[in-house]
């Protein structure tokens, strides 16, 4: 794809969500890094339902250490993995109060080394918390980018690498909200809908998959 094409996708994304956001729910830098690290291999839908109770109740590391890691159990019971996502809360949260304060650092190599913080999650709180430029590659934008042709990689870093080059800079701070709201309504996993996308006339792939039948 070329850089006119890319361009070309990014204002059209633009021109429909001026302002994308994440839809997971929160107030803090801390409750955004919980958000997110509860939402592996689960819905935003979930996470939020189960932290609009817990949240009022312990959003803050301490008081989620407080809470203990059978309290967080409780809370987060309908999310998916959520015995081992409470042991990496907990110890998260352990650490943030031991080492930094009680507050969430703006910084790759210290997000990352916490449990149950990867490079994904790590990005999307540098990303929306702190303001900076990093696109978190999920299972969507990987889908999204390698199916338009945007940004073809055979992983996740690889499109991450390609992505980071190829989208204009004055997009690359929305891009992966664009990307994920793009792949999680429109480009579908199993069937894309190619018949209602906005960037169907710069998308490069093929077959476009027809409107269903009624």
């Amino acid at each position: 794809m070329n850089a006119k094409k890319r361009r070309a996708i990014f204002e059209t994304l633009q021109s429909i969500d001026p302002h994308p956001k994440t839809e997971l729910e929160y107030t803090t830098p801390f409750e955004l890094l919980i958000a997110v690290m509860l939402s592996a291999q689960a819905t935003d839908v979930s996470v939020n339902k189960a932290m609009r109770k817990m949240f009022p109740v312990a959003n803050t590391p301490e008081k989620v250490l407080a809470l203990g890691e059978e309290g967080v159990t409780e809370y987060i019971r309908t999310i998916g993995l959520y015995r081992t996502k409470a042991k990496n809360v907990i110890a998260t949260c352990r650490m943030l109060v031991e080492q930094y304060g009680g507050q969430v650092p703006d910084n790759r190599e210290a997000l990352e080394g916490m449990p149950g913080v990867g490079r994904k999650t790590a990005n999307v709180v540098l990303n929306i918390a702190f303001g900076q430029p990093t696109i978190a590659v999920d299972t969507h934008i990987f889908r999204v980018a390698n199916r338009t042709g945007i940004a073809p990689g055979k992983d996740v870093r690889a499109v991450e690498a390609a992505l980071e080059k190829h989208v204009p800079k004055e997009f690359i701070q929305d891009a992966h909200h664009w990307l994920i709201l793009h792949g999680r309504y429109v480009c579908k996993a199993r069937v894309p809908e190619c018949w209602h996308c906005a960037i169907e006339p710069l998308c490069e792939y093929r077959p476009k998959t027809p409107p269903p039948a009624e």
